[in-house]
């Protein structure tokens, strides 16, 4: 069984129109919403991270999601599980490195349990006004796939940063690129606040391959995308769009990696290579290694 099999699941279960971006988008409310969770020895190893920085880490994944749905970060609530040898100072430096994540959002709550391993579970809230809101499923033929400027080298390097710390390097280079994400607020910023149609964007959380099969998939078209390096990575927490071409000339922060197609044979091509299916990616899944 893997986690696509059980999100399929769940979504056929409870039979909501929300599940199946990063972001629930509860247009009512004006608001969209995420959750996730980290748990020590699976995300984790408490050696690798001081408690600032995995307070920090802990709120830049959840906040990952908020931009990748274009809405403005706004509040958290965090719930931590912890064993009785946690300090009050990882107590204050946990919350101090979450708040600092980013100074515009506040902490509202939580909760805190006992537990036999550090886990983590935050829910972030983001604000809709003045914003386009995107979806996975929004790409369609034509459109133009992009990322920030900044972020085309970005791609796997906090994979190289994880094969370091599960090396124990004595001098890492890439590490810092895993423990403290650098996120594309500023990408999301630019293409929400100045799009007026329908477009795709979606965090590489799992990957940008990961990215793009999903968006491809969701949207029921193909992407063909250069081969970038780091494309098979994974923990980058950058963006990645699908936008109408002609959008193009109202932003500037951008780099073309590819286009959506009609749906073809393939749902993704890198280079000169089509992938059918999810699993040829070679992707992390949690309950399939």
């Amino acid at each position: 069984m893997k986690e696509q099999d059980f999100l399929n699941i769940i979504k056929n279960e409870i039979g909501t129109k929300y599940i199946g971006d990063d972001c629930a988008y509860l247009e009512d409310l004006r608001i969209v919403i995420t959750q996730d969770s980290l748990v020590e020895d699976i995300h984790f190893k408490k050696e690798w991270y001081t408690p600032y920085q995995l307070g920090y880490k802990a709120v830049a994944v959840n906040i990952s999601d908020i931009l990748a749905s274009g809405a403005t970060p706004t509040y958290l609530t965090i719930s931590l599980s912890l064993p009785n040898n946690v300090t009050n100072e990882f107590i204050k430096d946990f919350y101090r490195g979450a708040k600092n994540c980013i100074k515009t959002v506040d902490i509202i709550g939580g909760d805190i349990t006992g537990s036999d391993k550090i886990f983590i579970s935050i829910t972030a809230i983001g604000k809709t006004f003045g914003r386009k809101i995107s979806s996975r499923k929004n790409a369609k033929p034509n459109y133009t796939v992009i990322v920030s400027k900044d972020s085309i080298d970005k791609f796997g390097l906090s994979s190289k940063g994880l094969k370091e710390l599960l090396d124990n390097e004595i001098q890492p280079k890439y590490s810092n690129y895993h423990i403290k994400p650098n996120l594309d607020i500023e990408f999301s910023n630019e293409i929400a606040t100045k799009i007026k149609t329908d477009y795709a964007m979606m965090d590489c959380s799992d990957g940008l391959a990961d990215a793009l099969f999903k968006i491809a998939e969701c949207s029921n078209v193909s992407i063909i995308c250069k081969n970038i390096e780091g494309i098979f990575g994974s923990e980058d927490y950058k963006l990645v769009a699908a936008v109408p071409k002609d959008f193009l000339q109202e932003i500037s922060n951008y780099e073309i990696i590819g286009e959506v197609i009609n749906k073809s044979d393939f749902i993704i091509k890198i280079n000169d290579k089509k992938y059918y299916r999810y699993e040829e990616l070679k992707t992390y899944d949690h309950f399939g290694g």
